[in-house]
């Protein structure tokens, strides 16, 4: 029996919505993929279901830079609730325990922020979607089922108090990837002596797009309302656009035929080794490739139009 084609337009590019409270990632990402009528679409990291903003949002070939954009630096604000306890960090969860709330000054609380900056182990949360024997740890959880975690190697780059209460707190989080703000915000009331959870947490920036390059769902329903898809695709930020840190590649007309048929090639530029952007000689972005610290570039990811 053939395979029927995916419905659907072949459209190339990233949307960064602002995703509003109370609703799946997974949820953003299939309404986007229906208002642009998208072929294809991925999203570059879930944001939990209390959390809002920044939510790229990858449309066709752009698919295939996801999990570099996944593994991009973010930045958040969080606010803490101090006092209470609950199963999943968060708001949204279950009460498990109430504990006593020591004073503290502003003083106090920047030295134990402090203890918190640099390279850090942290040992992830059981309502997380890492797998342990296939199941994903929050499904776990949901049964009442604690598994061991090993502590994994972040990097927290800076944290500033924006705001502090006698109950709460709140925050602004700079940080590598695989970091749990939630956790991050449980370890820090600890520290303080007592136990919190996350009430705010909104991602203000991921791998260079900030709120300011944001759209919201609903903005983006008006838009498709009033002026058609056409619209829709002026909102689109170009792929190539996506990893700015990465050097770029100009490639000769024998040299896009090479990579496109996934060969090495061997090119002359000042870097010694780096992940690169590839472009052909019509300066159009093909994809991603990796080059040696011999010169030999290797095709990573490349979009439909890396043809020979």
């Amino acid at each position: 029996m053939a395979r029927r084609n995916k419905k659907g337009r072949d459209v190339t590019g990233i949307v960064i919505i602002d995703k509003p409270t109370g609703q799946s990632s997974n949820h953003i990402l299939q309404r986007v993929k229906r208002l642009f009528d998208a072929k294809k679409a991925g999203h570059t990291g879930s944001l939990d279901p209390l959390a809002t903003g920044v939510l790229p949002v990858c449309l066709g070939d752009a698919t295939k830079l996801s999990s570099y954009l996944l593994d991009a630096d973010k930045q958040y604000h969080v606010t803490c609730q101090l006092g209470i306890i609950t199963d999943s960090g968060d708001a949204d969860g279950n009460v498990l325990e109430e504990l006593p709330i020591p004073e503290f000054t502003e003083s106090t609380l920047n030295q134990v922020i402090q203890q918190f900056i640099g390279e850090i182990d942290q040992v992830p949360p059981m309502f997380s979607a890492l797998k342990h024997q296939g199941q994903p740890l929050y499904k776990l959880a949901r049964q009442g089922i604690d598994v061991e975690r090993k502590a994994r190697r972040i990097t927290i780059y800076e944290i500033q108090l924006l705001d502090y209460q006698k109950q709460s707190f709140t925050l602004s989080v700079r940080c590598s990837k695989g970091t749990y703000i939630r956790t991050l915000v449980e370890d820090i009331s600890h520290a303080l002596g007592t136990g919190g959870h996350v009430t705010m947490l909104r991602r203000t920036a991921v791998a260079g797009y900030d709120l300011s390059d944001a759209i919201t769902l609903t903005s983006l329903q008006e838009k498709s309302d009033k002026q058609g898809i056409k619209a829709l695709d002026e909102l689109l930020q170009q792929a190539e656009d996506a990893l700015p840190d990465w050097p770029s590649i100009q490639l000769d007309e024998e040299g896009t035929k090479n990579i496109s048929f996934g060969r090495s090639i061997s090119v002359h530029e000042p870097f010694i080794s780096a992940n690169v952007r590839l472009f052909n000689v019509n300066n159009e972005f093909i994809g991603l490739g990796e080059m040696s610290a011999e010169g030999v570039v290797s095709p990573k990811r490349l979009f439909a139009n890396a043809v020979a």
